[in-house]
């Protein structure tokens, strides 16, 4: 049976490959390569790193196996440590050019790792490693792969790392790393060998490094720890009795935290600025730059310790036991009141302090790791306070007004600050460190009065809530947030700092918690896209200050208009309990008249929730000098004051006729173009940015926003629907708890992974029809190997001819459905039974009942018969089957050509016809996917008129079929008359008045009064009459209507087969009256979105849309009440987190449950993620993470497709690897295509090695835009080689990693290949990412670079590459580089199995041969791309000259 897997150490590797960085002042003659100062292949091979590498470690594929490596030496490591990894100064801790070469050449993999002992290795070894590892961090690739082959070793290593601070004092430098190291550690939990290790420094035995006082509160909070804390006592006790002294303060885990802590408020107190003042001085922090210089090193020590602490306490294994750490060194009010949080340079530590502030205070029980309420949070909060005011009116008599106030005049900063000042600091000092405990009497800090105000205040101030605060967040980006770096970083973050964002890991703390990450995180990955669209479209205006002194404009922007005119018109008062105003409109005036038609066309389609922003543009006077420009931020370049937000309410021409009418106000017949060229748009502005604008004025004097907008600008309709999706963000975190309660731990990260797998699901399906999935007894036998298969009658005796449909009797445990495998066993069997024979196992098989039935005959007309599958599902298909038709959660991944799509749409049809009365929601990430979904769909037994296509994709359905809303709704009214004619006919063969056929409504009554009661007589007649064969035919009352079938029905010769014959022609009937009583509705609903509501809320059973479209409407959905019980998701390794969390919940709870019983998630971790164009977010939050991955990483099961049917077995070989077992369907071995090569190649895949051309290899000419002209020459050459042979141009694709480099190819198929139309362009010239779901016969492969590796690293991107061909893969790119990336080895290896020149068989001339592939045939190797040019020449001339000659040229 099929097997489940789950996580494992093969299983999930990092992947998102970093870039690399940009220098702030590139050299001057360099061409703007992203390395730092542009540093060649050739550079890195004369470098001194790379030959040591050459000598000691580095392996190659064609050196000299004579060459003896030298042996292993620590002085080496010692002095490549100290000359090449060591940093003097400044922000940086490593020199990254020199840690990159060393990572490169597998100095971890093959020198330090091999070598290291963890008695005798040098403190700089360990250093060393913990830098490679850093390093590949932050290249996103694998880093903990490499120590699998020696996990005892790892674990001493671990145990090293954590010691290694021990009798020694590091630079600021090497600590930074240490911490990185940590970092990188904590946010590796799912790898077991890391987190049994590193979890320790986490653990409760961390406690017995907190003050009494802290450790006494702790524990009467948590009763339960209070028994572990015995036992831990216990073994102590019993330890000092056998004579061994344990020393609890000495234990690594008690101390590590503390001491890190620590050290990092030694750094933060003296470290920071550059002075001879230290100690006590503090209140002279105020103005830093009294303290000399800032240490830039010391800060980004201060800014990851930050993050290192925000990690810890935003994960509830983590939490739980390091938040009283933290809460009793006061970390956060020291933070709050050191130099550096007040420090220009300390904004972004600052921002750090409040983000572990959120999470220190975070609403959660830690105890039990649940949500707190929002009463619940209210309520400590005044327990606390009440308990605080009993004791200070018992025992201080100086607070006596403290203690008899109400707490509304106490909760909030200033006013408790005030109270508390009247005691004398010695008294203050007694009341925080021995009446409340809240720091040990010990702390040196607990002298100062500021700090200790600043900790009663922060434990007795009332918190904002989540809620509030986001509830108060506007929803558009304001100027000041866009250009943030910490918050919004540029393109070219290279992941050496840190960022003041959540990260998106494996746990969440609680639902608020993870909506919340993800609403912030999505927030700024599209307040970066807004930034980047103005910054594209305002330097087209040409902004100037004209002679009145205002603000013109001489140029004009596709996307950017000038404002005529701008007024608010309304401003609504609050809602109850807000401040905020309800809502607040304006009007917008501007003109078109400088546009063509087709750019006045798309700001006249301008409608209903479109977003548009507001900007003011005020431009220096005097235009900048370029020193200005280049110090000059981008606002102050562009002249950009203000950036407001806005929605379309509706839009106005220049007499006011409304335009773009959606509420049906305007009739079709009555629409008119727009007349004028002046607009007038209402638009919505953000209730809360007004309201925090207003404030501004009212407060501090600031400017009026509203007066000086200028610039109105739109963007792309596809990228603009980042609004709808934060509101539905914002609307879950205000309902109550959202999520199945099967599916809630798992999707918090929690508890058993398999608890959501169907085997541990109540309300199974015991029995399940598989229709027509099964298509014979063999395919049931082989499809369920691991059983004896007993085939049955319905009666439940033997059946000897088993034919399908088959029904069967599922156990619950069955067997390799019953639990995840670890991810480096291959099955279970081995290890539970070795010993067992083949024969015994056989033998002792559990038996598999499977009942063999005769379906009902479903009618005599051809219509009448279901569809058929023809698909031969694999055994683990059926596996996927099964467990999709079953409640729970079920995963799927399905590796290239694999069949994702057949097993969907298989599950999709039995759970149809199992569970009919319930209704599936299927959501993919594109339009293409669900095409190819419901194109697949309809070739089921799924009746047509329960489809349903949302969205804007169903136009590209290639069907004739309308499965739109309105095409639906059209549909059932055509199918009405129709089905009413059908009755009326009926009527007439009974010799009844035809009016009975008016409405559904009378036709429902024609059946039950005239068309059952006859059937029911007839079949009272039969019981007496079954020994007459002719009986059937000459009493069947309908005889004469079915009089028009293609063959006879009853024939007299049998009365079973012609009783069947006449059930069947009742179930026609019973259909056509079941249909009308369905369009009955569509009959009483008069308008059109009456109609379309009901039919998508009532009446579809499988509705389809995209994740985009599922956010952008779910409040819709939700008002509809729109309803379903299962969630079919495609693709969905490619859906954004929070873009699969969302179609989820697109419904209302019932009576506080969800309807919610299927999760059938479908995609491929394997592939490329969710596409996120800002690096920060992609590489330091994780943001391309999908939910899918996350599920992998977590080790739910899921079930692994494996055979694939698309490309050669050959082809297939160099991404299969990347599986568990990938194997072959029969068709691509039997079918001749995949046996014939590829006619004028002598092989079916090839790597081409391309030289320098012209003297040079890669080029930028921006940073990120990649191009190679040689590849870019050759694999054109090659192409138009290709189309001179005969080869069909829509069976051709050329794919690249780079799309500077698609747009290089394409301008050079515009000059070689357009002008001769017996060329033309290939099927597509397209990036590697945005091809994937996609493939080709041929591909012609493009890899660019010839200096790094670059983002290719990530084997994700290589498993697309090496995947879309079928027949043939030909891959050009610098074999010196590719060939010693450790990631790509695999792959790589056997591509250079193969000459690395491209081998012609010149020998043939057309594109049809029957030669075998694995006939080389004479071989011709093209030196390079200009002899691959001279080929194509010749032939283009021999085409030319007998072009009406050739008879296999494509015209």
């Amino acid at each position: 049976m099929t097997k489940v897997y789950g996580t494992g150490v093969y299983d999930f590797k990092r992947h998102r490959v970093a870039e690399y960085p940009v220098e702030s002042k590139p050299k001057p003659n360099s061409n703007n390569s992203s390395f730092p100062s542009s540093i060649t292949l050739v550079e890195i091979q004369r470098d001194r790193l790379t030959k040591i590498a050459e000598e000691n470690w580095l392996s190659k594929s064609d050196s000299d196996d004579s060459k003896k490596k030298k042996g292993f030496s620590e002085e080496l490591v010692k002095e490549i440590y100290e000359t090449e990894l060591l940093v003097k100064g400044g922000r940086k801790t490593v020199p990254l050019q020199r840690v990159m070469i060393l990572e490169v050449s597998q100095y971890l993999e093959n020198y330090l790792w091999p070598n290291f002992d963890p008695v005798e290795s040098t403190f700089e070894h360990v250093m060393s490693m913990i830098l490679m590892i850093n390093e590949k961090f932050r290249e996103n690739v694998a880093a903990w792969i490499c120590f699998y082959d020696r996990k005892d070793m790892f674990r001493a290593f671990l145990e090293r790392v954590l010691r290694l601070k021990e009798g020694r004092s590091l630079s600021i430098a090497e600590k930074t790393n240490y911490l990185l190291f940590m970092i990188n550690a904590f946010q590796s939990l799912e790898d077991e060998v890391v987190s049994k290790q590193i979890m320790k420094v986490a653990s409760l035995h961390c406690w017995h490094s907190l003050s009494y006082g802290r450790f006494q509160i702790e524990l009467s909070l948590n009763p339960d720890l209070i028994k572990k804390w015995k036992k831990i006592a216990k073994r102590v006790k019993g330890a000092t009795k056998r004579g061994e002294t344990i020393d609890i303060s000495a234990m690594l885990e008690v101390k590590f935290l503390r001491n890190l802590i620590e050290e990092f408020l030694e750094v933060l107190d003296s470290k920071v600025f550059h002075s001879e003042q230290h100690g006590d001085e503090v209140d002279g922090f105020v103005d830093a730059n009294g303290f000399g210089q800032v240490n830039d090193a010391s800060i980004l020590y201060c800014e990851r310790f930050m993050e290192f602490l925000i990690d810890l306490l935003s994960q509830l294994p983590t939490r739980r036991f390091f938040r009283p750490l933290v809460a009793d060194v006061a970390v956060v009010a020291k933070c709050h009141l050191s130099a550096l949080y007040r420090h220009e340079k300390g904004k972004l530590f600052a921002q750090l302090v409040d983000l572990l502030q959120y999470y220190e205070g975070f609403e959660i029980d830690d105890r039990l790791g649940r949500q707190m309420t929002d009463d619940e949070v209210l309520q400590s909060h005044y327990d606390r306070v009440q308990s605080f005011q009993l004791l200070a009116f018992k025992k201080i008599p100086k607070l006596r007004e403290l203690a008899l106030a109400n707490i509304g005049a106490i909760h909030r900063r200033s006013d408790l600050s005030k109270k508390l000042s009247v005691l004398s600091p010695q008294e203050l000092r007694d009341l925080v460190c021995s009446k409340l405990k809240l720091v040990s009497k010990n702390d040196p800090w607990s002298e100062r009065v500021d700090f200790l105000i600043e900790v009663m205040v922060s434990f007795f101030e009332k918190q904002q809530s989540q809620k509030e605060a986001i509830n108060a967040l506007p929803l558009y980006p304001n100027e000041q947030i866009m250009w943030d770096e910490s918050l919004v970083p540029s393109i070219n973050y290279s992941g050496e700092g840190c960022l003041a964002l959540p990260k998106l890991n494996l746990q969440f703390l609680t639902l608020h918690d993870y909506l919340l990450r993800n609403f912030n995180l999505f927030r700024l990955e599209s307040t970066y896209e807004i930034r980047e669209d103005i910054q594209e479209s305002v330097p087209h205006l040409l902004s100037y200050i004209n002679n009145e002194g205002e603000t013109a404009f001489r140029g004009w922007s596709r996307m950017a208009v000038p404002i005529k005119e701008f007024k608010i018109t309304s401003v609504k008062q609050p809602n109850i309990g807000e401040v905020k105003p309800s809502s607040v409109t304006a009007e917008v005036t501007f003109s078109i008249s400088s546009y063509k038609a087709q750019i006045r066309s798309e700001w006249n389609a301008l409608k209903e929730h479109d977003v548009l922003f507001l900007l003011s543009i005020r431009p220096s006077f005097e235009p900048l000098s370029s020193d200005e420009a280049d110090k000059s931020s981008v606002p102050q370049r562009l002249g950009l004051q203000f950036v407001r937000g806005c929605e379309v309410i509706e839009m106005r021409d220049e007499d006011g006729t409304l335009m773009n009418d959606f509420t049906g106000r305007i009739k079709r017949d009555e629409w008119k173009p727009p007349k004028g060229e002046l607009r007038t748009v209402t638009v919505a502005l953000d209730t809360a940015q007004y309201h925090m604008d207003v404030s501004d004025i009212a407060e501090k004097g600031a400017e009026d926003v509203y007066n000086t907008f200028n610039i109105l600008m739109r963007r792309k309709p596809k990228e603009n629907n980042f609004k709808a999706i934060l509101e539905s963000i914002r609307d879950l975190m205000n309902e109550t708890c959202i999520v199945p309660d099967w599916l809630h731990d798992i999707f918090l990260g929690y508890g058993n992974p398999s608890a959501a797998q169907w085997t541990n699901m109540p309300d199974l399906l015991e029995t399940v029809d598989f229709k027509d999935t099964l298509l014979d007894a063999d395919h049931v036998v082989k499809s369920f190997p691991d059983y004896q298969v007993c085939f049955i009658n319905p009666d439940g005796t033997e059946c000897l001819q088993p034919r399908p449909p088959f029904r069967i009797k599922l156990p619950r445990n069955l067997k390799g459905n019953a639990h995840a495998l670890p991810g480096n066993d291959k099955a279970t069997v081995a290890s539970n039974g070795g010993d067992v024979t083949t024969a015994d196992a056989s033998s002792e098989k559990e038996k598999l009942i499977v009942e063999s039935y005769i379906p009902p005959d479903p009618g005599p007309y051809p219509q009448d018969q279901p569809k058929q599958n023809s698909v031969r599902f694999t055994p683990t298909q059926i596996g996927a089957i099964t467990s999709g038709i079953q409640p729970g959660l079920t995963m799927v991944v399905g590796p290239p050509g694999t069949g994702k799509t057949d097993t969907a749409v298989q599950i999709l049809n039995v759970l149809y016809h199992n569970c009919p009365s319930q209704r599936t929601l299927i959501i993919t990430h594109s339009n293409q996917a669900l095409n190819d979904l419901f194109e697949k769909i309809m070739q089921r037994d799924v009746p047509a008129r329960y489809l349903l296509r949302l969205g804007q994709g169903e136009q590209e359905l290639a069907t004739d079929l309308d499965f739109s809303r309105q095409g639906r709704v059209n549909a059932m009214l055509v199918r009405r008359l129709e089905l009413l004619s059908e009755v009326e006919r009926l009527a007439r063969s009974l010799q009844l008045p035809e009016d009975v056929a008016y409405t559904c409504e009378t036709a429902g009554y024609f059946w039950l009064l005239h068309v059952y009661s006859r059937w029911e007589q007839f079949l009272a007649a039969c019981e007496k009459n079954q020994d007459k064969p002719t009986f059937v035919r000459d009493r069947f009352p309908f005889k004469e209507f079915f009089i028009n079938t293609p063959r006879p029905i009853l024939t007299g010769l049998s009365f079973e087969k012609d009783m069947r014959a006449a059930m069947g022609c009742f179930r026609h009937l019973k259909t056509m009256f079941q249909e009308l009583e369905e369009c009955r509705a569509f009959e009483l609903l008069k308008s059109t979105v009456d109609r379309a509501n009901y039919l998508m809320t009532k009446q579809a059973k499988i509705v389809a849309m995209t994740c985009t479209h599922a956010a952008l409407k779910r409040k819709d959905f939700l008002q509809l009440g729109f309803k379903y019980d299962n969630l079919l998701m495609e693709e969905s390794a490619q859906i954004l987190e929070i873009e699969t969390f969302i179609p989820m919940l697109l419904q209302r709870q019932e009576d506080g449950y969800a309807r919610l019983k299927r999760c059938i998630l479908i995609g491929d971790h394997h592939q490329l993620p969710p596409v996120v164009k800002n690096m920060a977010f992609q590489k330091y939050s994780h943001m391309d993470q999908s939910l899918f991955t996350r599920f992998v990483r977590l080790g739910i099961p899921y079930i692994e497709l494996n055979a694939q049917g698309r490309a050669r077995p050959s082809l297939a070989k160099l991404y299969n690897w990347r599986y568990r077992d990938l194997g072959d369907l029969p068709y691509v071995k039997e079918n001749p295509v995949f046996h014939k090569a590829n006619a004028g190649f002598s092989y079916d895949y090839q790597l081409v090695n391309v030289p320098d051309y012209h003297g040079r290899g890669e080029s930028a000419p921006s940073p990120w835009f990649y191009q190679n002209e040689g590849e870019a020459e050759y694999i054109v050459s090659v192409y138009m080689y290709m189309r001179l042979l005969g080869y069909p141009a829509n069976k051709i694709s050329i794919l690249t990693t780079y799309n500077g480099q698609k747009l290089l190819i394409r301008d050079v198929i515009n000059r070689r290949c357009i002008p001769y139309d017996f060329i033309g362009p290939p099927h597509k010239v397209a990036t590697v990412d945005k091809f994937q779901g996609q493939q080709n016969d041929f591909i012609l492969l493009s890899l660019v670079r010839t200096r790094f590796v670059g983002h290719l690293r990530d084997v994700r991107r290589l498993v697309v590459a090496m995947s879309r061909a079928r027949l043939g893969l030909y891959v050009f790119c610098r074999r010196s580089l590719f060939e010693q990336c450790y990631e790509l080895q695999p792959t790589f290896q056997l591509l250079l199995q193969r000459p690395d020149r491209l081998a012609l068989n010149l020998n043939e001339v057309s594109s049809i041969t029957d030669r075998h592939v694995n006939d080389t045939g004479p071989i011709q190797l093209v030196g390079d791309t200009e002899e691959m040019a001279n080929i194509v020449n010749v032939k283009m001339h021999q085409a030319v000259d007998g072009l009406y000659q050739v008879p296999f040229f494509v015209l």
